[in-house]
C-alpha cells in the first residue's frame, strides 16, 4: 500500500460543483466531506494493488483511475525512489465525520481493529474494503514511521536506535524502504506501510460499552488473610475512586512476597472494575506466567470473556473483556485498557526492553489506571512510594502466616572445571541425593543453557532411578515438561532463570549452581527462594546458593528476605492487636 502526501486544493477537480458550499466530493472511493478553507491539510490515499483494480464495478473503477489521473499531474508528488522523503514530513491524515449510520460496517474489521493497532498486512481483509471504511471514518491511517532528525521512530514500538533499523528492497515503494528490526518479530514495520486503528470514538458511548452487569462477578468463594484483606481493600478504594473520577494517583504498586497469594489480593479490585464497564489487562513478561493465570482467573470470573495472549495463543484477534496478555502481545493493542494490571514488573524481559514498556503504556487508553505487582519493585519504584507519587500496598508475610524460607550459601569451588570433566560438585549431589531419598522435587537453577545441558547430562547418570530433565526459554517441550513437573512425573528439574517466578509445585526444594554469576541479581534470586515453602502443608524447605565466591547480590537477596521476615512479624502483631480489639468491642456490645 503506496501513500501520498496531496495538499487539498489540487482535489478542486474532484469536488462537486453544484453543491460548492458543502464541498462534496461525488466520488464513490473518496466520499469525503472537505473542509471550507484552503489550507495545509494533507491526506493519504492509498494506491489499490492491480487483482483489486480489477475487481471494482464500472463507476468505481471510473473514480479510481481519474485519481490517478489527477495524482500524475501534481508536480510534488514523490516517485517511488523518493517515497521515504515522505516520512521526513509531518504528515497529519484528514478523517472525515461521516455519521457511522450511513455505512454498514464489517463486523469484522471491527473485531479484528478495535483497540488494536496493526498492519494492514496482517488483516484477512482485502485493500478496498479497509478503505471504504476508512472513508466512513471507521478506521485510521497513521505512518508506521517517521523521520526523526538523524534516525526513524518506529510508531508501534517507540524504536528510535540507529542500529535497530535496516533496509531492504522493498515491493511496495520499488525501492530501498527503511524497517524496524525491534519489533520485527510482529511483523515488518516499514516506511511506506501504515498502521490501522479502529476510530470507536465515532460510535455512541453506550455502544462501546460491554452490557457487564453480573458478566463481571466473582465466584471465588476463598478467604483472604488479614493483610492480604487490607492491600485488596486498599487497592479497590484506589480503584472505585478511578472509576468516579476523583483519583489523584493513576499508579498503584501491590508490594507482596513470593507466595503472598497476590492473584486473590487483585480478585475483588478487577470484580470492581469489570462490573463499571472497564477493559482489564493483566500483563506479564513470560508464557508461563499467562498459561498459569488463565485457568485460574477463567475459574474466578466464569462469566466472563476472557482471552489469554502469547506467543503461538490461538486467535490473536480476539476480544474479551478480561485479556491476560505477556507484553509483547501488547504491541499489537492500542488505547484499549482502562485498568492496566502488571504482574511481576520487576521481571526480564520488561525491565530490561523499552519497546515492552512502551507497548503497555501505548495499550492503556489516556485516562487509565495501572497496577503494579511485584515481590521486588526496583530502587525508583521503591522511592516513589515512600515519596507519595505511586500508592503502595505492602504484604510481608505469606497467607500460611509461616516466614520465608531463608538461603543458606554454600561454596563448591571451581564447578565449571568440574563440568569440564564431566562431573558436579560432591556436595551438590550429596543434596540432591538426600531430596531424592526423600521423595521429594528439587529444581536446581543454573546461569546459562550451556551449563543446563552439560549438568542435565551428569545427573542423568550420577542420579538414577529417578527421572530429570531440564527446561529452557527456546524449549519445544516446555510446558510439558513443567506440566510434568508440577504433576510429580519429573523429580528433578534442571532450569534456566526462566522459571525463577510464575510457577508453583508443592514441597519443592531450590538450589542454584553458580549462584555468583551476574545473572542472578538479588531480584531474581529472592524469586527463585521464593519458589519454597508456598504450601501450608510444607510451608519450609531448602534454598541453597552453591558458589565460588559470594557476591553482593547474594547477600543483599538473603538480607531482602530477612528483612520482608521482620516485617512480617510485625504484620502479625498487628493482625493479632487488630482481632484483640475487634473482639473487646464485641464483648462490650454484649
Amino acid at each position: 500500500m503506496l501513500f501520498y502526501p496531496i495538499p487539498l486544493q489540487v482535489i478542486d477537480d474532484l469536488v462537486d460543483k453544484t453543491k460548492e458550499k458543502e464541498k462534496l466530493c461525488n466520488h464513490s472511493l473518496l466520499p469525503y466531506v472537505l473542509p471550507l478553507e484552503k489550507d495545509e491539510r494533507v491526506w493519504l490515499i492509498p494506491e489499490l494493488p492491480p487483482h483489486e483494480r480489477l475487481n471494482l464495478e464500472a463507476d468505481k473503477l471510473q473514480s479510481y483511475n481519474e485519481i490517478l489521473q489527477l495524482l500524475s499531474k501534481i508536480t510534488n508528488l514523490p516517485s517511488p525512489q523518493n517515497i521515504l522523503e515522505i516520512t521526513q514530513q509531518n504528515l497529519k491524515p484528514y478523517f472525515p465525520e461521516h455519521s457511522y449510520a450511513a455505512f454498514l460496517i464489517n463486523g469484522d474489521i471491527k473485531t479484528y481493529l478495535e483497540g488494536r493497532r496493526l498492519l494492514g498486512d496482517e488483516l484477512p481483509i482485502s485493500t478496498l474494503e479497509i478503505h471504504e471504511h476508512v472513508s466512513y471514518g471507521f478506521i485510521r491511517y497513521e505512518l508506521g514511521m517517521r523521520k526523526q532528525r538523524s534516525s526513524y521512530e518506529c510508531k508501534r514500538c517507540g524504536n528510535t536506535k540507529v542500529h535497530l533499523f535496516g533496509t531492504f528492497d522493498c515491493y511496495r515503494c520499488k525501492g530501498k524502504c527503511v524497517y524496524c528490526r525491534s519489533c520485527i518479530m510482529m511483523g515488518r514495520v516499514t516506511a511506506c506501510s501504515p498502521l490501522l486503528t479502529w476510530k470507536s470514538e465515532i460510535i455512541p458511548q453506550e455502544m462501546t460499552k460491554f452490557p457487564f452487569g453480573k458478566k463481571g462477578e466473582l465466584a471465588w468463594d476463598g478467604t483472604l488473610s488479614y493483610f492480604q484483606q487490607k492491600a485488596s481493600n486498599k487497592l479497590c478504594n484506589a480503584i472505585d475512586q478511578f472509576i468516579e473520577g476523583t483519583n489523584t494517583h493513576s499508579f498503584f504498586l501491590v508490594w507482596a512476597v513470593c507466595g503472598s497469594g497476590k492473584t486473590e489480593m487483585l480478585f475483588r479490585g478487577i470484580e470492581l472494575g469489570l462490573q463499571h464497564g472497564l477493559r482489564v489487562l493483566i500483563a506479564t513478561p513470560r508464557t508461563d506466567v499467562v498459561l498459569e493465570l488463565e485457568p485460574r482467573f477463567k475459574q474466578a470470573f466464569p462469566k466472563t470473556k476472557i482471552h489469554a495472549f502469547y506467543g503461538g495463543a490461538e486467535d490473536r484477534f480476539a476480544q474479551g473483556e478480561l485479556i491476560i496478555s505477556t507484553t509483547h502481545q501488547l504491541l499489537r493493542f492500542y488505547k484499549s485498557f482502562d485498568l492496566v494490571i502488571i504482574d511481576e514488573v520487576d521481571a526480564f524481559p520488561y525491565t530490561a526492553d523499552k519497546k515492552l514498556r512502551y507497548a503497555v503504556s501505548e495499550a492503556r487508553r489516556d485516562r487509565g489506571f495501572t497496577v503494579f505487582v511485584s515481590a521486588t519493585p526496583d530502587e525508583k519504584m521503591k522511592r516513589d512510594t515512600k515519596t507519595g507519587q505511586i500508592l503502595c500496598a505492602k504484604v510481608a508475610r505469606r497467607y500460611h502466616r509461616h516466614p520465608l524460607p531463608v538461603p543458606k550459601l554454600r561454596w563448591v569451588g571451581q564447578w565449571k572445571k568440574l563440568i569440564e570433566k564431566n562431573r558436579l560438585p560432591r556436595e551438590l549431589l550429596k543434596w540432591i541425593d538426600g531430596h531424592m531419598r526423600e521423595k521429594r522435587q528439587v529444581f536446581l537453577f543454573v546461569p546459562t543453557v550451556q551449563v543446563m545441558q552439560e549438568v542435565e547430562k551428569v545427573l542423568q547418570k550420577e542420579i538414577t532411578p529417578v527421572k530429570v530433565a531440564a527446561v529452557h526459554s527456546a524449549d519445544n517441550e516446555r510446558r510439558e515438561k513443567v506440566m510434568a513437573f508440577r504433576k510429580g512425573d519429573i523429580r528433578l528439574l534442571v532450569t534456566t532463570t526462566i522459571l525463577e517466578r510464575g510457577v508453583t509445585v508443592k514441597g519443592v526444594q531450590v538450589g542454584v549452581l553458580g549462584a555468583e554469576d551476574r545473572i542472578f541479581t538479588e531480584s531474581a534470586l529472592v524469586q527463585i527462594a521464593g519458589r519454597v515453602g508456598r504450601s501450608p502443608e510444607e510451608p519450609t524447605g531448602d534454598v541453597i546458593f552453591f558458589h565460588f565466591g559470594k557476591t553482593e547480590e547474594m547477600i543483599k537477596a538473603v538480607k531482602h528476605i530477612k528483612n520482608m521476615n521482620v516485617l512480617g512479624e510485625k504484620e502479625l502483631n498487628e493482625e493479632k492487636e487488630g482481632l484483640e480489639d475487634v473482639w473487646h468491642h464485641e464483648k462490650e456490645g454484649e
